[in-house]
């Protein structure tokens, strides 16, 4: 009898225990999950119109958080009698629209007033420190200032900075082919970071590392790749140029005419003046005088 009372208590304790240990697992991540970081959205990122892949990608999972003061913010450009201004916060505007169609992102107009008296910025930091949350901007000022007081920044232009292609056409680098591409004329390699660069008319140099110029990239889903041809200045400047040889002058024949003797002649006379006179000469010279 006291025995079966104990295996009754036992059993009882265990299925009190098991039924705490399923109360906590099914609640913990409820509560982790239940509460999101805030993430406040600039009014220059609205105008900018980039979130909004961003984040139907899937890659933010906080709450998007747009304040009141925000739209109000736009509303007032939206409003103004330039015409540009007038344009890009409509735009804004349907970017909000945009962003709440998106599904499964929560996306709330945070209520905070319709106008910042303390400015939209000031108001933007107040309340991510106040809640704990982060600022979405591209405004190069306010990411400073937030970077300062500590605010966690998500900044637009700095994720397009790092997502960028590793080389720009009209660059050049220097890359070892590896294998053929899919044409035959082509010579495949690799950068760095994994993206295959397919090198027109390369396929002779496989195995060979050569100077190549890249011309095109391409993004898909599956992935980038990126086209290039081969430098082919080196050979060519390497090979030094053969100097010009310069004509040898024609040798002039000797002509009859009397501008062409003149000079000779004019020479020897001058050779026979400077001659010393000898006796022969002299006597000469006397018996002319004599007549």
């Amino acid at each position: 009898m006291n025995n079966d009372i104990e295996q009754l208590m036992i059993v009882g304790a265990l299925l009190v225990l098991l039924s705490e240990v399923t109360y906590l697992v099914a609640k913990l991540p409820r509560q982790a999950g239940g509460k999101k970081r805030m993430m406040f959205v600039d009014t220059s990122v609205l105008i900018d119109g980039r979130i909004v892949p961003v984040i139907a990608s899937g890659f933010v999972s906080d709450t998007i958080a747009i304040p009141r003061s925000v739209i109000g913010e736009l509303q007032f450009l939206a409003d103004n009698a330039d015409p540009e201004k007038r344009s890009r916060a409509r735009h804004g505007l349907d970017i909000v629209r945009e962003l709440q169609q998106i599904e499964g992102v929560d996306v709330q107009i945070f209520q905070d007033g319709s106008k910042a008296e303390e400015g939209v910025d000031e108001r933007l930091l107040n309340l991510a420190k106040k809640h704990g949350g982060t600022v979405c901007t591209i405004d190069y000022n306010l990411n400073k200032v937030a970077a300062v007081e500590g605010i966690v920044v998500c900044n637009i232009n700095e994720l397009a900075k790092n997502l960028r292609m590793a080389y720009l056409p009209g660059e050049k680098m220097r890359l070892e082919l590896v294998q053929k591409g899919q044409d035959s004329h082509q010579g495949v390699g690799y950068l760095p970071d994994g993206t295959m660069v397919v090198v027109e008319h390369a396929s002779g140099q496989i195995g060979q590392i050569v100077e190549v110029e890249f011309i095109r990239s391409l993004q898909t889903a599956a992935g980038k790749m990126m086209f290039a041809k081969k430098v082919e200045t080196a050979t060519k400047s390497s090979t030094p140029s053969q100097p010009k040889q310069l004509a040898k002058p024609k040798p002039q024949k000797a002509s009859g005419t009397k501008p062409a003797a003149q000079p000779s002649r004019q020479r020897n006379d001058r050779r026979q003046q400077r001659r010393p006179k000898n006796h022969e000469d002299s006597l000469i010279e006397l018996v002319e005088k004599q007549q």
